[in-house]
């Protein structure tokens, strides 16, 4: 069995993937010039210098410095660049949009256009699942400190989130929680053959955990388990959703509660030996996901919570242009108000908390430190979660939208 895990921790085994999906890294002794047919992507060598007192002050680098030494002085050293060969754009075009399926573009699109556009039941279930997986998979990630697979003989094709641990693969977890948590939602809600379904998740799921073997910085043991995880957590889960739906909406306080745990999970999140992105990443999770909370409960409150009418399951209605325009202006709005929102909340926030500190929060290096970070990020994106739940819908209903 410990065999068996070791060999799927192989980053050779990544390697072999990428190499039959027609991706290669140019030996190193290639790499001093440019070829016309080669996509560039770096990887960054040499010996990494921590960051000593991530509570505090970051030394160097800040979010470019890396300890185990994959990813340092990205600032203030000289990389080393490798260069890669395509010979399959296929294949690399759409790994990289599967991979951009688990990342923050991907959620802060489709997560409020379903809200707004689609069902209010179903964005809510697929938030509250989204902001729990992710939570859990971003912790274990800090506790168990497995590293990533290392380049060589890996092409890496991503380099932001290079300084965090590998296990689990959470853009396998987001991406298999989400599919089927939308199948789940929806099933029995609206009028579509279930295996249709069924093949959609599956299909997201599985190509967005391919993704991150083909980009490089997962190993198959770490999707293996992102999968598995996030299919466990919705099968214990999944006979809860409507009392918890239900309480989340009624009782009045439920959303303080959400709050207080959520910012005490933030800022007693597990310590790092580097700095990296996980810590900012989940915070900002938390804080949409009780903004979420507060919103849903104010909304219900009003008695703006949607609900549709007629028996279930419901028939999808048909896409008129009518339609079509009516969904391109609420989602123009809304998200025009969020960025409102998200700029104003950002830049209250880091004001105060530079006037309290007496730090300057210009710095990109005091925005590290824990008592300014994990404050800031969970302010700023609470109050798009609830501005989200409740102005824009609001404005929508004002707008006759």
């Amino acid at each position: 069995m410990a065999q068996w895990l070791k060999a799927l921790q192989d980053p050779q085994l990544v390697a072999r993937f990428q190499r039959s999906c027609g991706l290669t890294l140019q030996p190193k002794a290639e790499t001093n010039g440019v070829s016309p047919g080669h996509v560039p992507s770096r990887t960054f060598q040499g010996g990494g210098s921590r960051t000593a007192g991530v509570k505090g002050f970051p030394q160097e680098n800040g979010m470019d410095s890396y300890s185990n030494g994959s990813y340092a002085n990205g600032l203030h050293k000289k990389e080393q660049v490798r260069k890669y060969d395509v010979q399959n754009y296929l294949l690399y075009y759409l790994f990289l949009f599967a991979a951009a399926l688990g990342q923050e573009v991907f959620y802060i699109t489709f997560l409020p256009f379903t809200l707004w556009n689609f069902d209010s039941f179903v964005a809510r279930r697929l938030i509250v699942v989204w902001v729990i997986v992710m939570y859990i998979g971003q912790a274990s990630k800090d506790l168990l400190k497995w590293p990533r697979p290392t380049s060589p003989p890996v092409v890496k094709l991503e380099t932001r989130v290079d300084a965090e641990y590998g296990m689990p693969s959470t853009h396998a977890i987001a991406a298999t929680a989400i599919s089927f948590t939308f199948l789940l939602a929806t099933m029995g809600r609206y009028q579509y053959p279930f295996g249709i379904g069924l093949a959609a998740a599956v299909c997201v799921s599985t190509l967005v955990s391919l993704s991150r073997l083909y980009t490089g910085m997962h190993t198959v043991l770490d999707v293996i388990c992102g999968v598995a995880f996030a299919l466990l957590f919705l099968a214990l889960t999944f006979p809860m959703w409507d009392a918890t739906d239900e309480l989340m909406l009624t009782n009045p306080l439920c959303p303080a509660l959400v709050v207080i745990v959520a910012f005490l999970l933030s800022y007693n999140y597990p310590e790092m030996d580097h700095y990296s992105t996980t810590r900012a990443d989940t915070t900002t999770i938390l804080g949409a996901g009780s903004g979420t909370f507060i919103g849903n409960w104010f909304t219900h409150y009003l008695g703006m919570t949607y609900v549709p009418a007629g028996p279930f399951p419901l028939g999808i209605p048909p896409i008129t242009p009518h339609m079509a325009l009516l969904h391109v202006a609420r989602f123009v709005l809304g998200v025009g108000l969020i960025v409102l929102a998200r700029y104003a909340a950002k830049t209250l926030s880091l004001k105060l908390l530079g006037l309290w500190h007496n730090v300057p929060t210009q710095d990109p290096l005091v925005r590290q430190r824990l008592e300014i970070e994990v404050p800031y990020k969970f302010v700023t994106y609470t109050f798009v979660g609830v501005v989200a739940h409740t102005v824009v819908p609001y404005l929508h209903h004002v707008l006759n939208l």
